[in-house]
This record gives structure tokens, C-alpha cells and sequence, in this order.
């Protein structure tokens, strides 16, 4: 079956579209829920034209209208079975995430597919897949069954990074089950697996999309596979940890969509290869064909990505990425990779901390003292462009306005440090 992807977007004063109830107030642990509605897509036939169109047959919890201005965007896959997510982002900058899952209803002959689509404030693809596997099997058996299931699941206490949370939930036949959920530690690394990055791109290419990421261009991922478009965006975002990504980010653009393309700010884009034609203006773009077998990777490319990073960092990234494991778990894969392009920036502005000077109540960054301060002259160069970036700026805002903001990467500097420490004792003592 064809690819076919919709966007609607329709205002909320159509009879249609609902806001969900409040909801239940005490019942999480960090103040959030596992999702706010669960949406049930399907296609049904155009009123007097030709074609399907998408149509929402169901929405959980259960609803009630208001008339206000807002908008809800479904985004639906009707293709090959696949899950994958996207992101919406509110005016005020704040971001949803969308999973989907497009499931088969069981039986023989032509069936009409379903797209099961759940919103959350929660970032955690693998989190979300799971609870995906719990609905399918609930599906095969009955609709009717999904419902008490994410009735449980709304009003289980959402985990802290790291922690775990039961759902029990009964199915005929089978009797009470208990599906045990857990949250990754790594609160950046929720809704990320590496894996599909590296099985589309080699190392050097990995590389070279960083340094443009780094740098804030514009950058367009382009496949057929709705998964690998946000698996791979998402894995991009993350290896910028402790900095993210501030500007246009859009894991799968819809065709209504298209012409952010062309916009003149930086962005994060993932394009379905049917749309490619359609990008017309290939200047200053990174455009990366994750397809399988692909001529090259880069459609097109500024050309300086090679020479963005520092070589020794490169060399040592490279060093790192190669000790990973064929048959290594994602938990064993996500760490690996995000230390190794972690240490990247210990090394080139791990020294940050130590150019903060009181001023009253206020701290304030002194960017030329760090500069200076910038301890290997190879890396100079490339620190000069970073701090360029909005989101080297919104780091130090944070760092300046909060107490101890990026805690985890304070703690891999001073690791760092005390081993350079070691490290220079010892030949001291040779």
C-alpha cells in the first residue's frame, strides 16, 4: 500500500473538534500525565468527489466542546505498518509530541486501516512503542478492550526519569496482566534510539551532520519511512545535549507544510522523497537522502562540514564510535554515543563555568575571558562560531539565571578535569 499522509488542521468551533476534560488532579508524580488524548483515525469515502479522506471516529478520554480559537493538527500515516511521532510546537515555543501507529483491523479481504494516535507532553519514543504493543493486542481482540486500558494508563502516576510504574489491566482469556513502564534515566535520551541513525548513515556522515547541526543551518532529512524520519531527527537533536536545538523543528512536515522549507531560519526538517521535487531552493541547504542504497547521502551541502569540527575531536569521536557493539541494547548504544559527542563539548567549552562573575544578585557570562581561556588553539576556531549560536546563548542564560541548570554535564567536566589531573600526576611521576 501507498504512502498517503494528511495534515488537517480545523478550528475547535467545528462541531468535530473537542477539548479534552480537565484532568484527574493528584495522580502523577512529576505533574504531568502519560498523555492527554488518544485519537482513532480512519479514512471514509469524500461527499461527492472521488477519494477518502481522514476522519476521527474516535477521541479518548471523553470530551466536551468549547468554542475557542485554538487548532488541533492530526498528522495520519495510512501505509505499511509503521510507528513513528512528530512534534507540535505551540505559539509560545512550548512542544507536544504526536505517536502514531496505524494498526489493520483483524480479519480477511479489504479492510479499512486505523491510525491510532496518542498526544502527549512527554517525550519517550520507546515508552510510547510499548504502550502501542499493549493497544495492538487489545485491538486484535476488540476495540472495546482499549479503552479501560488507556483509562488505567491516564490515571497511573507518571515515573520519574529512571523509575518504574505498573498498569494492571484484564483481558478475556488471559485473566489481570501487570505492564510494568519504565522511563530512561537519561531524561534527554527519552525519545531516542541511535540505532536507526547509524544504520542509515556512516560514521564521517554522522559527523558531518553534527557540525552543521552544531552551527544552526538549515538541514532537510529525506525517506520514504515516516519511523526513520523522526527516529533520526530526534537522535540529531539529542547529540546536542546540553544544548537544544531552539529553531524550526519538524520531524515529518505534511504537505500544507512544505514551504517551511524555504524559510530563511535555521531548521530541522524531515520530508517524505515523494515531496522532493518540490524543494526548489537547494541554496545554503544540508539535504540528506537516509534512503536505503542512495547514490550519496548529501543531495546538497554547504561543503565545509568536513573542516567544521576540530580534528583531534574528530579523531577521538571517531576513536569513540567505533568501540560500539553490534549486538548492543539501546540503552548500551544511547550511552555510548551521546558520552562520545558529549565530550565534544567538555572539551571545546567544558570550561564555561569558571567565566561567571557576580554582579549583585546576578551572575554574568564574560565571553572574552573564555575565549581566551580556551585551552587548545585547534579548537579556537570552531568555539568562535559556537557561541555564535542561540543555543550556546540560551545555555548560558539558563546557567546564569538558575541554580546548577545542567547538573549532569557539570559533573561529566569535572570528571574531565580530575582525569587530566591523574593523568599529568602519573607521567610526573615517569
Amino acid at each position: 500500500m501507498s504512502h498517503v499522509c494528511v495534515c488537517s488542521e480545523r478550528s475547535s468551533s467545528d462541531p468535530g473538534v473537542y477539548s479534552a476534560v480537565a484532568p484527574p488532579a493528584g495522580r502523577t508524580h512529576s505533574g504531568q500525565l502519560f498523555f492527554e488524548y488518544l485519537l482513532v483515525v480512519s479514512l471514509r469515502k469524500k461527499r461527492n468527489e472521488e477519494g477518502y479522506e481522514p476522519h476521527i471516529t474516535y477521541q479518548f478520554p471523553k470530551v466536551r466542546h468549547t468554542q475557542t480559537h485554538t487548532h488541533t493538527h492530526t498528522l495520519v500515516c495510512f501505509c505499511e505498518y509503521e510507528t513513528f511521532s512528530f512534534v507540535l510546537t505551540e505559539v509560545d515555543g512550548s512542544r507536544r509530541n504526536g505517536y502514531c501507529r496505524r494498526l489493520l483491523p483483524a480479519g480477511r479481504g479489504a479492510r479499512v486501516p486505523e491510525a491510532y494516535c496518542i498526544i502527549s507532553h512527554v517525550a519517550c519514543f520507546g515508552l510510547f512503542s510499548k504502550i502501542f504493543d499493549e493497544v495492538e493486542k487489545r485491538r486484535q481482540i476488540s476495540k472495546a478492550m482499549i479503552y479501560p486500558f488507556m483509562q488505567s494508563l491516564r490515571e497511573a502516576p507518571l515515573p520519574s526519569p529512571g523509575n518504574t510504574v505498573t498498569v494492571t489491566s484484564f483481558i478475556p482469556d488471559a485473566g489481570t496482566e501487570i505492564i510494568s513502564l519504565t522511563r530512561p534515566a537519561e531524561s534527554w535520551l527519552e525519545h531516542v534510539d541511535f540505532r536507526t541513525l547509524f544504520r542509515c548513515l556512516n560514521d564521517d556522515e554522522v559527523l558531518m551532520v553534527f557540525a552543521a547541526t552544531v552551527m544552526e543551518r538549515q538541514i532537510i532529512f529525506i525517506s520514504e519511512e515516516l519511523s526513520t524520519l523522526s527516529q533520526v531527527l530526534h537522535a540529531v537533536a539529542a547529540l546536542l545535549y546540553p544544548f537544544v536545538w531552539q529553531h524550526t523543528f519538524i520531524s515529518i512536515v505534511p504537505t500544507v507544510l512544505i514551504d517551511v522549507c524555504a524559510a530563511p531560519t535555521p531548521f530541522l526538517l524531515g520530508v517524505q522523497k515523494s515531496l522532493l521535487e518540490q524543494l526548489t531552493d537547494h541554496s545554503d541547504l544540508m539535504i540528506v537522502d537516509l534512503s536505503p542504497g542512495a547514490e550519496t547521502k548529501f543531495i546538497t551541502r554547504i561543503g565545509d562540514e568536513e573542516s567544521l569540527l576540530p580534528a583531534k575531536l574528530k579523531e577521538e569521536l571517531l576513536s569513540r564510535l567505533s568501540a560500539r557493539k553490534r549486538d548492543a541494547s539501546t540503552e548500551e548504544l544511547n550511552r555510548l554515543v551521546s558520552e562520545a559527542f558529549l565530550s565534544v563539548f567538555v572539551r571545546s567549552v567544558g570550561h564555561f563555568s569558571q567565566h561567571f562573575r557576580r554582579s549583585g544578585n546576578s551572575r554574568r557570562f564574560h565571553k572574552k575571558s573564555f575565549l581566551k581561556a580556551v585551552q587548545h588553539k585547534s579548537h579556537v576556531d570552531f568555539v568562535k562560531l559556537f557561541i555564535q549560536t542561540q543555543m550556546f546563548d540560551l545555555f548560558i542564560q539558563e546557567e546564569e539565571t538558575q541554580a546548577n541548570p545542567n547538573a549532569f554535564f557539570h559533573r561529566k567536566v569535572l570528571e574531565y578535569h580530575e582525569r587530566k589531573k591523574k593523568e599529568k600526576t602519573k607521567a610526573g611521576w615517569v
